[in-house]
């Protein structure tokens, strides 16, 4: 999976920290989930806990978007076959396909391609009647893939908003709560738009605490959050946006357009909204694969959030803590966790938070522990590397590490210590993991 991995494993604890990071990326794969998680028994369709008799539907239709998007597609194609009639999705990791057409777009900032994708899955999703059940595909990164800007809005001014939002230090559902007031297809237009058929929402969460209404700002999901809510996030974080979004945002507050829909909208009567994937899939792998090599395993937690360099020093804390006391857990050990830190850039180099997270680690990582992160999609920011593979030796020169740091420019200096993971894209995405091994004391 990882580029050059028999350089990067070169002790036992490296390479298990690379195993563990392969073992709960391919368990998250659509491949995996989607044929445990998604099954035909005769004319019944199961999806999850939930049944749908086929039988009552004149049509089938998958439409969505995400970096998985076209994976999941592939998975449910495997599954239904001609069941399907249609559809479309928007990725950035296309796949062949038979009945379901793939769009390529862009992540993380929204493209012309991706509009005109989006385009095409709300002219789908609104052919839909009342028996028509639709299959909607929603893995991270749908809320760039799926841009669909309202009328007044272009996709410069959206691009632009989402650059800033992103080097604000915003959280995901702070940024969520803006794109969806900026969109026709988020924060559950796209359910309205389907309404009246039955939608399924197969739902790849990269989101903390998995909530429907965030992921891929919740186009199948009722949205909770208001106009206001998208200004006080602008305030918050000092975000300077374009006149139009600022303009649309302050009507908005004011009612002159009508809000997202909420929970009582009588279209999410017919939506049922399924997380088949999150953090936990991958962690749980992983942590079978820790048990495997004789290390007990301690998941830290599936929800870590935060400044990435201040979770990294937590993360270096728990090392220490394992390997003078035997707290939380006695070494050999695997610490393990998930969630997705922010980064708040201040200069202009190149990283991700996960390299800012294992170059943070490194400044202070003790003998014997070894942290590898990694986005479990294989795309770390902007960047080509999907995290970063440190040790207590990876900073020689802590000045000229912490001089990086300064300048959000990890990726480079990770690449001249051979500590970069790179993957390509994996065909999944549930957030963030982290493997953090500590020795025997």
């Amino acid at each position: 999976m990882f580029e050059n991995r028999d350089r990067l494993a070169r002790s036992p604890p490296h390479d298990l920290a690379l195993s563990c990071l392969e073992a709960g990326i391919e368990a998250a794969h659509p491949r995996h989930v989607v044929a445990e998680g998604v099954a035909l028994d005769g004319d019944r369709l199961r999806v999850a806990d939930a049944s749908y008799d086929l039988d009552a539907y004149d049509e089938v239709l998958v439409v969505g978007g995400g970096k998985a998007a076209a994976q999941v597609a592939v998975a449910l194609e495997a599954i239904l076959g001609d069941r399907i009639d249609g559809g479309v999705v928007v990725t950035n990791d296309p796949e062949e396909t038979d009945r379901v057409t793939v769009v390529e777009g862009d992540h993380p900032v929204p493209s012309e391609r991706g509009v005109a994708g989006a385009r095409q899955v709300l002219t789908t999703a609104s052919e839909a009647g009342d028996r028509t059940l639709v299959l909607a595909v929603l893995t991270g990164g749908a809320s760039a893939l799926l841009p669909a800007p309202v009328t007044a809005v272009s996709l410069d001014d959206l691009r632009t908003t989402t650059e800033r939002l992103l080097e604000s230090g915003a959280t995901i559902d702070e940024i969520n709560a803006v794109r969806k007031h900026l969109s026709i297809i988020k924060g559950g237009q796209m359910a309205r738009t389907a309404d009246p058929a039955t939608v399924v929402g197969l739902l790849f969460s990269d989101v903390v605490g998995d909530d429907p209404g965030v992921i891929g700002s919740g186009p199948t999901a009722p949205d909770p959050t208001t106009f206001e809510d998208a200004f006080t996030v602008l305030a918050r974080h000092s975000v300077g946006v374009p006149d139009a979004v600022s303009e649309r945002i302050e009507a908005g507050t004011r009612g002159e357009h009508g809000e997202t829909p909420g929970a009582d909208a009588d279209c999410f009567e017919r939506v049922d909204n399924h997380v088949l994937a999150n953090a936990w899939t991958a962690i749980a792998a992983a942590r079978e694969i820790a048990r495997e090599g004789d290390h007990r395993p301690l998941v830290l937690s599936s929800r870590i959030r935060g400044e990435a360099s201040e979770a990294a020093t937590a993360h270096v804390a728990v090392a220490e803590e394992c390997l003078a006391t035997g707290n939380p857990v006695e070494p050999p050990a695997v610490v393990l966790s998930g969630g997705e830190t922010t980064v708040t850039v201040r200069g202009d180099g190149e990283g991700g938070p996960n390299q800012e997270f294992a170059l943070s680690a490194a400044l202070d990582l003790p003998e014997g522990a070894v942290l590898a992160t990694a986005d479990t999609d294989g795309i770390d920011g902007v960047s080509d590397a999907a995290g970063a593979l440190v040790d207590a030796d990876t900073v020689p020169d802590r000045v000229a590490a912490e001089r990086a740091l300064i300048h959000n420019d990890a990726y480079p200096y990770l690449d001249d210590r051979d500590a970069l993971l790179v993957s390509g894209p994996t065909g999944t995405n549930v957030n963030d993991l982290r493997v953090l091994v500590v020795g025997s004391r």
